[in-house]
């Protein structure tokens, strides 16, 4: 039962947290910083907060300084939002999967731009090139 807790709660932290940093931080480094996933301990006190940041204007020691000076703030909007009896202590965790797959995708789409101008510079293959003439 206890899991089941904290996964609900987890998605009300989630759902908060996403909604402070993006209207109530005023720090221009967490612009384009989201809230991927949050991981509550079982017992509440703590969670681990999983963030994507998709502006490359700043570096993730920038990110994670601007997270760390704001989490008194951010805890204590939470505190104010939040039906619970204590306000969990917030870890902050950058997260680059979005943006390894973003770079991943324009990696792929070069080879396959590549191989297809590659392709058409080729000859055409002979018809008959596969088929067994045994027979």
């Amino acid at each position: 039962m206890a899991k089941h807790r904290a996964e609900r709660f987890s998605g009300e932290l989630q759902r908060e947290l996403g909604a402070i940093i993006s209207r109530e931080v005023k720090d221009p480094r967490l612009e384009f910083v989201s809230v991927v996933a949050v991981d509550a301990a079982p017992d509440l006190t703590s969670a681990r907060v999983h963030l994507s940041a998709l502006n490359n204007k700043y570096s993730a020691d920038e990110i994670k300084a601007a997270l760390n000076s704001c989490s008194g703030f951010i805890r204590r909007e939470l505190g104010k939002r939040l039906k619970a009896r204590v306000t969990p202590e917030l870890f902050f965790q950058l997260d680059d999967s979005i943006a390894y797959a973003i770079d991943m995708m324009r990696r792929i789409d070069a080879v396959v731009a590549a191989d297809e101008t590659a392709a058409a510079g080729r000859a055409p293959e002979e018809e008959g090139k596969y088929i067994d003439s045994d027979n």
